[in-house]
């Protein structure tokens, strides 16, 4: 063996087994997201009573509250000092939760007091119970606003690491490398083991290897805590830097460390141990991809088709959509991939669509040439935001949310197709389209579209394709004006006599309509109670929804996120029973939310509202 070769072995034994010595220590430390531990934690012990005259160390932290000298009289209660005031002729006392909340500067449209409530270990649990990134589009924005706002963490504690790595972590699993790089600026990479780990990872998610590998090589001089997963992806990074220097033997020695301190067989696993004598690994059927596994299997030359996209998870979907380098047909099935699960925003999706879009003639797709799938798409995506035809330009825009529909991506199509419907003028000549427009509007928060175009189709006599005003019902529910207060319920209700909803979407109304605090019509509650109440959807755990209340009335705003997220389940609010729904709109909405309230009441519904028999 050469010396330069057992060099970089040496180098990377050392490396690694710094960073196996550090994790050794961290078996309370921190560790984001992973099996919440089963052991409660222990109760404090019971104090002595402070002997006379002497003072508690520490005030209680209300920020209000100070040491009582002795003899001096029992502060009040607040129920006492409400009677005291009242019988002087004083307004009662305002309590800290009724007032409006101080929204943060950071342009989150949040409170700054976004963790009220909670501590650190508090918050790592909640978020170790979610499915994340939220599959709701709804849901999804406020998550996001929630994890990368700058407001002060949990308890005030300013400079809190654990804090901040918890954000690092939910960040890249939902599929947020840009957001996460830079909270990283922040941060203090060189003196805290586990925020160069999640350096190195978020930079290999942004397609930055080389700096990755040099976040490595530091990392083996840092002292410090590595919880166990952690510790099993720093391996693993390990093994990817010396097969990217083409050194076999540190790849393989990599992988015997990686057994030896039990980390589970992985794709990324069996291709160290390929890479390690040049051969071609042999992965059966992983349950989950992860990026260091992708990018292990591509050094090792191993599968990188689209049939893998099942099985990753979203950090590695939004790193192949935002890669330069990856290969236009899998970009494009990856972009699709994350858009399913918000890892991509609707935005960047059709910025890929332009990007990849084929030259292929859009009459020919349009008559049905062997072209499907993503890269269809995008030639109808990127041609309807290119004609300047309306006629043409209608049918380019119906053609593409009819195929991205059946995808699995309804929501996030009427998004992208804002400025195409947007570029419109609404005319008598294409008033066909005045319903996709309405959706389009009303999907991507345009409701001044939605009403526009419903103008022009409804007519005076209310009478040209049956009468649209029912969508300005959803256009109230999405955004009220105020003077709209539920004066479309009518159209709606005369929708429902007729059956134009279907029994479970006829409940969800009701829910939804219930929970804003609207004035239901009778007849659409007896519509309603006429049939049974659906048992389906998802329901939480004994418990959650009281404790979602108690959170909403205390103005904890990211208990009440957290634990909305967590009552309506993994596919939001379309997948959430109704007992469940209402009572998230109705926390988000107590808690000072209201406009993410009445977004997620819009996602409940939008998908199953009758359409015009024409459309």
């Amino acid at each position: 063996m050469g010396q330069k070769s057992a060099f970089s072995i040496i180098l990377a034994a050392v490396l690694i087994l710094s960073w196996l010595e550090a994790a050794a220590c961290a078996q309370d430390a921190y560790n984001p997201f992973a099996e919440v531990e089963k052991k409660k934690a222990a109760k404090p012990k019971a104090q002595p009573p402070a002997p006379a005259g002497e003072q508690p160390a520490l005030a209680p932290m209300d920020g209000v509250s100070k040491p009582q000298a002795p003899g001096t009289p029992a502060k009040p209660t607040n129920a006492q000092a409400q009677d005291t005031v009242m019988r002087e002729g004083m307004p009662p006392p305002v309590e800290k939760a009724d007032l409006a909340p101080v929204m943060a500067a950071d342009g989150s449209g949040l409170p700054f007091e976004l963790w009220r409530g909670l501590d650190v270990a508090s918050v790592e649990k909640l978020m170790s119970e979610l499915d994340i990134p939220p599959h709701s589009p709804a849901l999804h924005s406020l998550w996001k606003r929630l994890i990368t706002s700058g407001v002060t963490p949990p308890a005030g504690e300013t400079s809190n690491i654990k804090f901040a790595a918890l954000r690092l972590e939910a960040m890249y699993l939902s599929g947020l490398a840009k957001d996460a790089s830079e909270e990283l600026k922040k941060q203090p990479l060189t003196t805290d083991a586990v925020m160069a780990t999640l350096a190195a990872r978020n930079e290999l998610a942004t397609g930055h290897a080389q700096q990755a590998c040099e976040i490595v090589r530091q990392a083996a001089a840092i002292k410090g805590e590595i919880p166990k997963r952690l510790k099993a992806q720093a391996i693993l990074m390990s093994g990817y830097c010396a097969a990217s220097a083409k050194d076999a033997a540190a790849a393989g020695l990599a992988a015997d460390l990686a057994r030896e301190e039990g980390v589970e067989v992985s794709p990324g696993l069996d291709a160290l141990d390929a890479i390690s004598v040049s051969a071609k690994p042999k992965i059966a059927s992983p349950k989950r991809l992860s990026l260091i596994d992708y990018r292990l299997l591509e050094l090792a030359g191993g599968p990188g088709d689209a049939a893998i996209f099942d099985k990753a998870e979203p950090a590695l979907l939004a790193a192949l959509a935002s890669d330069l380098g990856t290969d236009p047909a899998l970009k494009l099935a990856a972009a699709e991939a994350a858009a399913r699960v918000n890892a991509v925003s609707p935005d960047a999706l059709a910025q890929i669509y332009r990007a990849n879009a084929s030259v292929e003639s859009v009459d020919a797709v349009l008559a049905g040439s062997r072209t499907t799938g993503p890269l269809k798409r995008a030639i109808l995506f990127k041609a309807s935001e290119t004609e300047k035809t309306p006629m043409k330009k209608t049918r380019l825009i119906r053609a593409f949310l009819d195929d991205a529909k059946r995808a699995g991506l309804a929501i996030q199509a009427l998004q992208m197709s804002e400025n195409a419907a947007a570029s419109l003028n609404p005319q008598p000549e294409i008033s066909w389209f005045a319903e996709t427009a309405a959706e389009i509007g009303l999907a991507s928060g345009r409701t001044e579209l939605t009403r526009r175009w419903v103008a022009l189709a409804t007519g005076p006599d209310k009478s040209t394709n049956g009468g649209l005003d029912h969508w300005l019902a959803l256009a109230d529910i999405a955004d009220p004006g105020p003077d709209n207060r539920g004066q479309y319920l009518n159209e709606v209700e005369t929708l429902a006599l007729r059956g134009r909803f279907t029994p479970d979407a006829l409940h969800r109304l009701a829910t939804v309509l219930d929970a804003l605090n609207y004035n239901v019509p009778i007849p659409l509650w007896e519509a309603a109670s006429r049939t049974p109440q659906p048992n389906t959807g998802h329901l939480p755990a004994t418990g959650v929804l009281t404790e979602l209340q108690d959170a909403s009335k205390k103005k904890e705003f990211g208990h009440t996120v957290l634990l909305a997220m967590k009552s309506l389940g993994p596919n939001g609010a379309e997948g959430a029973h109704i007992i469940a729904l209402g009572d998230s709109i109705r926390a988000l909405k107590r808690a000072g939310l209201e406009t993410d309230a009445r977004r997620l009441g819009l996602e409940a519904l939008l998908i199953a509202w009758p359409r015009a028999q024409t459309n």
